[in-house]
């Protein structure tokens, strides 16, 4: 007979990891390297138009089917981490199917999608598409610029979305975030960088969830699990914990969190 796993040991949990716009499922690699070294099964997927599926249009319909063939790829019910746009998706696909999302870990996303906000940077977007390279060196650099090494080559390797960016951003401006936690009565984290510009409505996200957790990562910006990967680890780590013990989150001395 197998030995009893102890009790302090949490139970396997399978993860299901969801990328920002421009980006793939390779930002995802040390995570998905520790997560799967640590027992839980684990997939990130791409979204359409990003990554392996370069090419295909963009719509909300489109990125929700990704995230539900990932969650049966999984076993049909999942721990749901996305960051920024993916944080947006896995909200709204935690609303329209809390049965399969275990937790949901919402990551550089907590932004309300919309008005004059949304508006400006659909316009920068449009203005970087019509250079002659499609924005491709400026984004290649910033991305070697704000990002580690390790970092900046896990966002290059899965190529870069050039084209995406209109269809994503006005398919984004569709959703309702607070709409889709209150929606959610599961267990929500809300994980922000301390420099993150995307966290400026944290407070209307904190108190929409009916149980959630804010998680603020000191040092890091936007792209937190690329910016500072260990910390993020702790993150998850305390999630995984929580999820699998199936009890609220508590503290952690690695990181300021505040409860709603």
């Amino acid at each position: 007979m197998p030995e009893p796993v102890p009790a302090d040991v949490p139970e396997p949990v399978p993860v299901l990891l969801v990328h920002g716009i421009r980006t793939s499922a390779s930002m995802w690699r040390h995570q998905r390297e520790w997560l799967a070294g640590a027992g839980h099964p684990v997939l990130a997927v791409d979204l359409p138009g990003h990554g392996s599926r370069l090419g295909d249009e963009f719509s909300v319909t489109g990125a929700l089917a990704a995230i539900d063939a990932g969650v049966d790829a999984l076993g049909g019910r999942v721990l749901l981490v996305g960051l920024s746009l993916g944080g947006y998706y896995a909200m709204a696909y935690a609303a329209s199917h809390p049965a399969r999302v275990i937790g949901l870990v919402a990551v550089g996303s907590s932004f309300e999608p919309g008005g004059a906000g949304l508006a400006a940077y659909r316009l920068l977007a449009r203005l970087i598409h019509r250079l002659p390279d499609r924005g491709l060196a400026l984004h290649t650099f910033l991305v070697r610029r704000m990002l580690p090494a390790a970092g900046a080559a896990d966002v290059l390797a899965g190529g870069v979305a050039l084209d995406v960016m209109e269809a994503g951003l006005r398919s984004t401006g569709t959703l309702t975030p607070l709409a889709d936690l209150r929606a959610y009565d599961g267990q929500v984290w809300l994980v922000n960088g301390a420099w993150d510009h995307f966290r400026l409505h944290q407070g209307r996200f904190l108190r929409a969830a009916p149980n959630a957790t804010l998680i603020t990562v000191p040092g890091a910006g936007h792209l937190v699990s690329l910016h500072r990967p260990h910390a993020f680890d702790t993150v998850l780590r305390r999630v995984l914990a929580r999820v699998s013990a199936d009890s609220r989150p508590g503290r952690s001395d690695s990181v300021t969190d505040q409860r709603r």
